[in-house]
């Protein structure tokens, strides 16, 4: 059954028989309305599903009361989990959001951002693409006025808030898991990107191994292109066969992100290698099935949710905030490692 939701402010004066004028005031908590009619009327709105015409209301506050969100790609699990608690505040906070996604395409991002722009969004939200190395076109949307604040994927190119996971940690503990657990030969899959998400990542885990005094191989590092899925499991298949090929081969491999973990599982799994007595493997992923998965993958766990939920928060405070010349914070949140059997112990 269709449900007409498009009551408006004349058809509830009609149905009271008040003015259109004591029926907005109600609405709005009007001290000038007795508390009678006020009841009467929201009971009316609320059982009629009235909901106010948002344009003409940002247009009179000055503002649309939508937010524009751009991220990489939306098959994703920790995006799909950001963009939930993004949600959440958001809609507490009664603006609607409009998301976007870049492909990580820095033509296409420029693209989403030109489009959101134009449409009227009060603030932006962006996790920037893999091969956004140029920040300026966002630097002068910001200094015309435009809210803007970076989450998950953080660079140091422009100045506002940044909210995002403790990447540099992360890694390390994921890392020194797989040395505990009597792993030495540790190979690192990352991304082909100079975002400081893949740097930190690559950080901690050379920290973690130097901490071991172990050596850094570089012949362990491989990056994937992450530009399409084709591409990324194509170069995920060479760099795992190219490891295995290695006279010291690794018995461990940790990935970076969320794609590259589940993929590298499933094609470790179709190569015939047994997991973990071939090769162990941890990464970076928030995927729902890691339980599930043969066998359960050992994960770094990211706060998404809280990170979009306190991404919104700070993107609000600017939209709303009175004071133009805010002091910036950049907030990483902990992750920690969920053990499962794909990094089950050598003893």
């Amino acid at each position: 059954m269709c449900m007409n939701n498009s009551v408006t402010l004349k058809d509830i004066a009609k149905a009271l028989n008040l003015s259109i004028s004591t029926i907005s005031k109600s609405l709005n908590d009007s001290y000038e309305i007795s508390v009678d009619t006020k009841q009467k009327v929201l009971a009316y709105a609320q059982k009629h599903h009235y909901s106010p015409n948002r344009l003409a209301k940002g247009l009179k506050e000055g503002k649309s009361r939508s937010i524009g969100i751009v991220v990489c790609s939306l098959d994703n699990n920790v995006i799909a989990q950001m963009l939930d608690g993004i949600d959440t505040v958001s809609a507490d906070n009664s603006y609607q959001i409009i998301i976007m996604q870049s492909k990580e395409s820095q033509k296409q991002e420029a693209a989403c951002i030109e489009l959101l722009y134009s449409g009227g969004v009060d603030g932006i939200l962006i996790s920037p693409a893999c091969e956004t190395v140029d920040f300026s076109y966002l630097r002068s949307l910001q200094e015309s006025g435009l809210p803007i604040v970076l989450f998950d994927r953080l660079s140091d190119q422009i100045d506002t808030h940044k909210v995002g996971a403790d990447n540099f940690q992360g890694a390390y503990d994921a890392t020194m898991h797989l040395i505990k657990n009597g792993y030495k030969n540790i190979a690192h899959l990352n991304t082909n990107t100079t975002l400081s998400i893949a740097t930190e990542r690559l950080n901690g885990y050379k920290q973690a191994l130097m901490d071991s005094e172990i050596t850094y191989r570089p012949e362990l590092l491989r990056s994937c292109d992450y530009s399409d899925t084709q591409k990324l499991n194509s170069d995920l298949r060479e760099a795992i066969l190219y490891f295995m090929s290695l006279p010291d081969k690794p018995d461990a491999i940790f990935t970076a992100t969320d794609q590259i973990s589940t993929r590298c599982l499933t094609l470790l799994n179709k190569l015939g290698y047994h997991i973990p007595t071939d090769i162990a493997l941890i990464g970076f992923t928030n995927t729902d099935l890691a339980e599930a998965l043969s066998p359960a993958l050992s994960t770094v766990h990211q706060p998404a949710f809280e990170m979009g939920q306190l991404a919104a928060k700070k993107l609000i405070s600017l939209i709303e905030s009175k004071v133009h010349d805010q002091e910036y914070e950049t907030v990483m949140l902990e992750t920690y490692i969920q053990a499962r059997a794909s990094t089950q112990s050598k003893d």
